[in-house]
C-alpha cells in the first residue's frame, strides 16, 4: 500500500474448474476468518471432501484444526517449501502479483478491494485455460453443474462398442 503497509490475500481456488473461489483481501487474515470464509463457500457450493493449503499461521491455527475437524473435511497440508504440490495455486498467485499487485499502488483497503474484485471476475469469466479444454473457469464450472444436475451429456463422447469376436490381433510381417 501507499503508506507502506503490506495486504495479505489468501486465494481460494478451486483445484477443478480453476475458479478463483474467493481473495481474501486485508492487512492480516486470522484463522477465524479463514473459516469463516470457507464456511461461506460450503454454504454456497455445496460439502468439501478435502483442503490443500500452504503452512501460514492463519491456516495452522488451533481454530482452525478445531473447526475442521468438526467438520470431518480432510486438511492437506503442503509440505514446507515444496510450492510445486500446489503449482497451479503457485502460478495463479504469481500472475495476479505480476498483472494486478506489484502494477498498482492502493491508499486504502477499499480501494484494493474494488481492483481486485474485477480482475477475480476477469480471470474467471474471460480467461479461457488450456487445462480446461480452452474454456474458462466459470463456464467450465456451469458445465460440471449442468452434467451433475443431467441436463447435459459428459464432456466425452462415449467410446464406438468393440468387436468382442474372439480374435486376436496377429501381427503382419
Amino acid at each position: 500500500m501507499a503508506a507502506g503497509r503490506w495486504l495479505r490475500i489468501p486465494n481460494i481456488i478451486d483445484d477443478l474448474t480453476r475458479e478463483c473461489l474467493r481473495a481474501v483481501l486485508d492487512t492480516s487474515v486470522s484463522g477465524k476468518r479463514v473459516v469463516c470464509e470457507l464456511a461461506d463457500l460450503i454454504t454456497e457450493r455445496g460439502a468439501l471432501w478435502m483442503i490443500v493449503s500452504g503452512n501460514g499461521t492463519e491456516l495452522t491455527s488451533d481454530w482452525v484444526l478445531a473447526c475442521w475437524g468438526e467438520a470431518r473435511v480432510e486438511w492437506h497440508y503442503i509440505a514446507p517449501g515444496k510450492s510445486t504440490q500446489s503449482g497451479f495455486v503457485e502460478s495463479f498467485n504469481g500472475r495476479m502479483r505480476d498483472e494486478l499487485l506489484s502494477e498498482t499502488l492502493f491508499c486504502t483497503i477499499r480501494q484494493a478491494r474494488s481492483v481486485l474484485a474485477p480482475w477475480v471476475d476477469d480471470y474467471n469469466t474471460e480467461r479461457p485455460h488450456s487445462s480446461l479444454g480452452k474454456a474458462t473457469p466459470a463456464a467450465f464450472a456451469a458445465e460440471l453443474e449442468r452434467q451433475r444436475a443431467g441436463l447435459n451429456p459428459t464432456f466425452a463422447s462415449p467410446a464406438p462398442p468393440r468387436d468382442n469376436n474372439g480374435r486376436s490381433l496377429v501381427v503382419a510381417g
